[in-house]
């Protein structure tokens, strides 16, 4: 056992990590601009710049001219991207989002496609940055490694993979990390508003909604139903009761195009995802995805009663987050970023005990997981999922008293 923790101590030095996250971020992000250092709208491969952008923004000019009704069809979001975007045609997106999404992006759309492209990526890098150092500011342990945290944290495969699709994940991580900051502080009220803004993304609320629920979090579940019935409000005043009916209709049916919604099973990474590749029978992979996932939420919400401290309890709470998801793809993988600056500031604080090297060898594992996407083409096994499983059972088994602080730490 000494010896294993010996080991772990030498391997992940804090000059390993820089280097490690420097190589990772140099092959990356000179990959990125190569790709994207071609003049027009598609990059080197000829895919359009900040594919899933395109899907905003075509939400958002649906929204300026009050075109409810095109929402959910597919055939007239694809002609309206090809009008105002030659460069996409033939593109077309699976329309899930809820109504207020399109409003949102409203503004974006009154500029051209490439304009709106570089100030939605400039903001989402922006989110992502806000979101890393506010998190980083409450970590005590983590003052003396600025360095090594700002590299990892660039240099993140899910966070490159976010501005490469021009995704809106770091909207989802701002909730969570405000919802967090909101917790230290005792505002439980304000905890579930920022919760609730997840509206826009509700797969990611489940995990959530469970473990508040079944620990009685009353302050937070109102917050949280404040916020989501706020958004589906705007919704409904913008667009009317067909509208938010349709929408309604669209979500509930979403099962079944699993295969439209997820054109690159290689870049999931969640329970549902990782048996579906596994087993070949939907129903026995959908099963044995439900099995482990109640599992996963039956450790959450034991150790969200116990009294270890609210850093590590929300750590598990967002591990939880993905692994229960119905659908994440890889650019959602940005949520775990403060789940990762929290658990390294616990095993650096707590570097004396074997668990924290053990925890620290799985973060390091659960970090440079998406880049073995590419090998599931082959082995039909997410690496990523059972590497957050395993971090999450660490935390969450019943005998990991070295974990426990004073109740008055955690939140009531």
């Amino acid at each position: 056992m000494e010896r294993s923790t010996l080991t772990l101590r030498t391997l992940l030095t804090s000059r390993r990590l820089r280097v490690h996250g420097l190589l990772i971020g140099v092959v990356f992000w000179s990959a990125y601009g190569w790709i994207m250092a071609v003049p027009g709208l598609r990059d080197r491969n000829g895919f359009l710049k900040g594919t899933d952008f395109l899907h905003y923004y075509v939400l958002g000019t649906l929204a300026l001219e009050h075109r409810g009704a095109d929402l959910y069809s597919m055939d007239a979001q694809a002609q309206v991207a090809s009008e105002r975007v030659p460069a996409a045609a033939h593109l077309l997106y699976l329309p899930l989002y809820g109504p207020q999404v399109s409003l949102f992006f409203a503004p974006l759309a009154r500029l051209t496609y490439g304009s709106a492209l570089e100030l939605w990526l400039a903001a989402s890098a922006a989110l992502y940055v806000l979101c890393c150092y506010a998190i980083w500011r409450t970590c005590a342990a983590l003052e003396a490694y600025r360095g090594t945290a700002f590299i990892l944290a660039a240099s993140y495969p899910a966070f490159v993979h976010l501005i490469f699709w021009g995704q809106n994940s770091a909207l989802a991580m701002i909730c969570f990390t405000l919802a967090y900051l909101a917790l230290r502080s005792q505002k439980f009220f304000w905890a579930g508003l920022a919760i609730g803004c997840l509206a826009f993304k509700p797969q990611l609320t489940v995990a959530a909604a469970v473990i508040f629920l079944s620990t009685r979090q009353w302050k937070i579940l109102s917050g949280m139903t404040a916020a989501t019935a706020a958004q589906l409000l705007i919704g409904w005043l913008y667009y009317g009761t067909a509208v938010m009916t349709n929408y309604a209709f669209h979500l509930f049916r979403v099962g079944g195009v699993n295969a439209l919604l997820e054109p690159r099973p290689y870049q999931m990474h969640s329970l549902r995802a990782f048996w579906a590749a596994v087993i070949p029978w939907a129903g026995v992979a959908f099963a044995f995805y439900v099995i482990s996932a109640s599992v996963v939420l039956v450790l959450s919400v034991w150790y969200w009663r116990s009294s270890a401290p609210l850093s590590l309890q929300y750590s598990v709470m967002l591990l939880a987050t993905v692994l229960v998801s119905p659908h994440l793809t890889v650019y959602d993988l940005v949520i775990l970023a403060p789940a990762f600056i929290l658990l390294a500031d616990w095993a650096v604080a707590h570097s004396e005990l074997r668990l924290a090297h053990v925890i620290g060898a799985l973060l390091y594992c659960a970090y440079v997981a998406p880049l073995t996407a590419p090998i599931t083409h082959f082995t039909h096994v997410q690496i990523s999922v059972p590497i957050l499983a395993s971090l999450l059972w660490c935390l969450s088994r019943p005998e990991r008293s070295e974990l426990a602080v004073p109740a008055a730490t955690t939140v009531a």
